[in-house]
């Protein structure tokens, strides 16, 4: 596959070799190996279904012609390596909270035969992509200008909900490590009270990310059938969002709209919780497929519904993430200032 490169990355050189790269969602593992500051290149995605463990996933990527001829015979072995994950990092033992998957760091780092293994959470690390993301990585939506040295926002829907924020210091950025969206869901009218209702049919506590996720397309689908009378259909989020698209169902389109507007009602709370002037990023796998329906969507209308700080929203710009790998940028960063430190 084609390498993508980040130029703007601080520039060191790589005594200790290739390094890996990974970003491991609910749904999908994907490698890559930094061969030279910036440069990414042998990218695969594995589904996480079809492997026991991370540790079979990860080594069927380094073993794999992908990395073979990537890393060729004069790099040697790979020896250092950061993971991004779907999940909160606590200690040693990381259990993914979207998926089976189960393991300690230290006896990952072990078997895979790495001198250094992080492992950080997903939006974490996209969250320290930001500063590296170009004009061409992002898609802004609505107006909003970027106040320089104040605080940015993240959030993503996609097997779960991820948010995140950037807070500036003296020495550089902090990324938060955060688990937003587990917050529990605030609704803004009528028909989000009716959704929330019926999502408690099905949950004891209905999180943001209940609703703001994959199997929250679904869930809103299930609602908002039942709230207009008609069969809801076996429909999966894929589903949903296609016939959203095509224009072939309008009960689809209403939960595509839905989904949009609950979203930026969780983006403007993170911006007046954080302080984010800076403005908020949009990643994770659902909204970038959306294209320009997000764009015309009521999300940016409901992002600066805050009654007395309306004005205050308006001006805060928000983008989405339009760049395919933007954890890799994130996890870089963070592996070199790692080793650097070492």
């Amino acid at each position: 596959m084609t390498a993508i490169s980040s130029p703007s990355l601080p520039i060191n050189d790589f005594p200790g070799g290739p390094r890996l790269l990974a970003d491991v969602g609910g749904t999908n593992a994907r490698f890559a190996l930094e061969t030279a500051p910036g440069q990414i290149v042998a990218i695969d995605v594995l589904p996480c279904v079809e492997y026991p463990t991370l540790a079979a996933a990860l080594l069927a990527y380094l073993g794999s012609p992908l990395v073979a001829k990537a890393v060729g015979t004069g790099q040697g072995r790979i020896r250092n390596g950061a993971i991004a994950i779907a999940n909160p990092v606590i200690g040693d033992m990381v259990r993914m909270t979207n998926h089976h998957w189960a393991f300690s760091i230290e006896a990952l780092r072990r078997e895979v035969g790495f001198d250094t293994l992080l492992v950080v959470n997903d939006f974490t690390a996209l969250a320290s992509a930001l500063p590296f993301l170009s004009f061409e990585q992002k898609r802004q939506v609505g107006d909003g200008v970027a106040v320089q040295g104040t605080p940015l926002g993240l959030i993503g829907a996609g097997t779960g909900l991820g948010v995140s924020g950037l807070i500036p210091g003296r020495d550089g950025w902090t990324a938060l490590l955060s688990e937003g969206g587990h917050v529990s869901f605030a609704p803004v009218n009528q028909t989000e009270v009716e959704i929330l209702q019926y999502a408690w049919t099905e949950f004891e506590h209905v999180s943001a990310e209940r609703l703001m996720s994959g199997a929250g397309i679904e869930l809103i689908y299930r609602a908002l059938a039942k709230m207009r009378g008609v069969a809801a259909e076996p429909l999966a989020a894929s589903d949903i969002s296609r016939r959203a698209l095509v224009g072939d169902c309008a009960l689809c389109d209403e939960v595509i709209e839905a989904f949009c507007c609950m979203l930026g009602t969780i983006a403007g709370n993170l911006v007046v919780t954080l302080g984010a002037q800076g403005g908020v990023y949009i990643g994770g796998g659902i909204v970038p497929k959306l294209g320009q329906r997000f764009d015309r969507s009521g999300f940016r209308a409901r992002f600066e519904y805050k009654g007395r700080f309306n004005q205050y929203l308006a001006q805060v710009p928000t983008w989405v993430i339009t760049a395919e790998y933007p954890a890799f940028v994130g996890v870089s960063a963070i592996l070199s200032e790692k080793l650097a430190s070492a």
